[in-house]
């Protein structure tokens, strides 16, 4: 009969842990399952990412290449086929499109960096768009619309 104080685990469910380093009667003594000499034997011993044992590393080996424009300005784009969509669900009342209506109805994720409008899609509700940048094909369609455009500097 099972009562709680008879419980056991069932035969071989368990390990015992290995005791490393406790002489030769454990059967771990000596070498300390470390293998034979060497540097990774040793007490301490540690190694830096991309080592690679004295050979010269591979991010050493390949040339550097190119560079990065510290004065890019990377534009976060928005279609006019959003800005439709953002009329046709009614979540644009007056007309006025900014950054923080924007970023309000989640189209850009960030309202302080700067952001482009393209041309992409059709448009026809009568907006006024604020932006850093439009493309000449966005321009035209919003003004064949009826609406306005104001360029910002961010």
């Amino acid at each position: 009969m099972d009562v709680l104080s008879n419980l056991k685990y069932a035969k071989g469910s368990t390990k015992q842990r290995k005791r490393i380093g406790r002489g030769e009667g454990s059967g771990h003594g000596g070498t300390a399952t470390k293998g034979m000499n060497g540097q990774k034997s040793r007490s301490g011993y540690n190694y830096r990412p991309w080592f690679e044992g004295g050979q010269m590393p591979l991010q050493r080996r390949v040339p550097k290449r190119g560079f990065t424009n510290i004065f890019k300005v990377a534009y976060q784009v928005v279609n006019l086929e959003v800005l439709q969509q953002l009329v046709d669900s009614k979540k644009i009342e007056d007309g006025k499109i900014d950054a923080v209506v924007l970023y309000k109805n989640g189209v850009i994720s960030k309202a302080a960096h700067p952001y482009k409008i393209l041309g992409s899609g059709a448009l026809t509700a009568k907006l006024q768009v604020e932006a850093n940048k439009f493309s000449a094909s966005a321009k035209e369609k919003i003004e064949s619309a009826g609406g306005t455009i104001k360029e910002i500097n961010a």
